[in-house]
């Protein structure tokens, strides 16, 4: 038998097919939207600074307040 003439049985070509057919029918027909995340970094900015935490802040922060209260807040960074 040449190398060339070698087929696999046909029921396992018929294995291949139906496990390929069920790949492309459990892929997502579009991609996942990514999560916007912003990630704010600051110096010397205290637990009850922002007025998201801490209602009696000095300094109104309507930006971050707002930012907060649409999305999510960690209060535990270690």
């Amino acid at each position: 038998m040449a190398p060339s003439d070698f087929r696999p049985p046909s029921s396992s070509r018929g294995f291949w097919r139906i496990l390929l057919l069920t790949a492309a029918l459990a892929l997502p027909l579009h991609a996942a939207d990514r999560p916007n995340i912003l990630f704010i970094l600051a110096d010397d900015l205290g637990y009850g600074d922002l007025g998201c935490y801490n209602p009696e802040a000095k300094a109104p922060t309507p930006a971050i307040d707002k930012l907060a209260a649409q999305g999510m807040r960690f209060t535990d960074a270690h």
